[in-house]
């Protein structure tokens, strides 16, 4: 059985964000939980204000949590705003993400397996 592990994720959040904003580019992630070996994958992003995750296509189901900050997520033609505390359901289309503030949120990734 994996041990049990405990994260503030307020403190890696808080982490991550003066990481970014110390960074030229504007941003800093790092994965809590998971990676290449599992199907899930949970990663702490954070964006200083303006920037942008150009677009991209998920490798499987995805969310965003949103842990501080206001972010906008664009899929074509269509946007969803997240602020502190919101969920958003990334659609399985190319897509990106905009900070419209200094901002930290949880990337919740399921890869698809293949064959499905």
């Amino acid at each position: 059985m994996e041990d049990m592990r405990k994260l503030s994720l307020e403190a890696s959040a808080r982490e991550q964000l003066d990481k970014a904003l110390s960074d030229t580019a504007g941003r800093s992630a790092t994965t809590v939980y998971g990676g290449h070996e599992h199907a899930l994958r949970q990663t702490l992003i954070a964006l200083a204000a303006d920037t942008t995750m150009d677009e991209h296509v998920s490798p499987g189901e995805a969310t965003v949590h949103v842990l501080r900050g206001r972010v906008r997520l664009v899929a074509g033609g269509d946007s969803w705003e997240g602020r502190t505390g919101d969920l958003i359901a990334v659609p399985d289309a190319r897509h990106s993400v905009e900070a419209l503030e200094d901002s930290v949120f949880l990337l919740t990734v399921v890869k698809l397996r293949e064959g499905t």
